[in-house]
């Protein structure tokens, strides 16, 4: 079904979805942690964080990528972890504490319009956050212009929805029970889900970047140089189809929305189905081991 998209409706229901979306991800952030560990390390090798330079995450959510950063710059350098939603800093704010890292600075951003002077960070990294933007071309001019001459720049996006089942399997679910305009989000990583652009034009969402090729023409445009970008695979490790669910509904608004509005009956019927569908990533001990792919790209000033 094509829908119009307005970039601004958009950012405003993007906003609102992590606000409410914050605590879910506090919540899951140990498994969050573990499953996307090799793309925040592989991002944070790609910058190389030196001492005292000053490193800026960009939609950060709980900002795991950055902390990585963080002591790799100390004691005389610091990073900026950023984000649109206030409740995402907050969470971040608390894991901070809890590593003791003091050399954080935590802004309320929106990447499309970075409040920083120019040429003023060595390091910009950015997880699974320009492909949801409703001007990843845009954020990628701002990450240029605040970054030294020299400076790198990391990201990460989705690659395929095909190569990531913990996303397709629920969005297959919702689309065989006459959810089809809401399927794609109802499993995704960005509780605001994507939208159709009438001049057909790629919209934001999670798998809007999936091709390499997408990645290094956006990043050339932007006018970055020594682009390489490679595809990580990932797995996702859940002790039961409960836990599995349960983080689904916590990640997810558009999931969560889409399935606790049904009846009681319904959402039990959802639930059974689901974990059917699983079942080939399911051993006999009840644990689920799930593949997922991402693409993750680095380029320099």
């Amino acid at each position: 079904m094509m829908m119009s998209f307005d970039a601004n409706d958009y950012r405003q229901a993007s906003l609102e979805s992590w606000e409410e979306a914050a605590p879910g991800w506090v919540t899951q952030q140990r498994l969050m942690r573990e499953f996307t560990a090799p793309v925040s390390h592989w991002m944070v090798e790609a910058i190389s964080p030196q001492p005292g330079q000053r490193v800026l995450e960009l939609a950060a959510g709980l900002g795991e990528t950055a902390m990585l950063a963080a002591e790799l710059v100390a004691p005389m350098g610091g990073v900026v972890i950023s984000d649109q939603a206030e409740a995402m800093l907050e969470g971040a704010r608390a894991r901070a504490l809890e590593l003791s890292l003091n050399n954080i600075e935590f802004r309320v951003l929106n990447a499309e319009w970075i409040d920083l002077p120019l040429a003023s960070v060595d390091g910009v990294l950015c997880r699974w956050g320009i492909m949801l933007m409703a001007d990843p071309a845009t954020a990628l001019g701002e990450t240029r212009r605040v970054l030294r001459p020299g400076g790198r720049l990391a990201i990460a996006v989705w690659d395929s929805i095909e190569h990531n089942p913990w996303a397709s399997l629920p969005a297959e679910e919702m689309a065989a029970r006459s959810q089809a305009p809401e399927a794609e989000q109802s499993a995704n990583l960005d509780p605001s889900g994507p939208a159709e652009s009438s001049g057909g034009a790629p919209s934001p969402g999670p798998f809007a970047l999936a091709s390499p090729a997408k990645v290094s023409e956006l990043l050339e445009q932007a006018g970055f140089s020594d682009i390489e970008v490679q595809a990580v695979d990932l797995l996702r490790r859940h002790s039961s189809f409960e836990e599995l669910w349960e983080t689904t509904l916590d990640l997810s608004r558009g999931f969560h929305d889409a399935v606790l509005s049904r009846p009681e009956n319904e959402i039990a019927d959802i639930r059974a189905s689901l974990a059917e569908r699983f079942a080939p990533y399911t051993s006999g001990d009840g644990s689920l081991e799930i593949p997922g792919r991402t693409l993750v790209a680095s380029a320099g000033a």
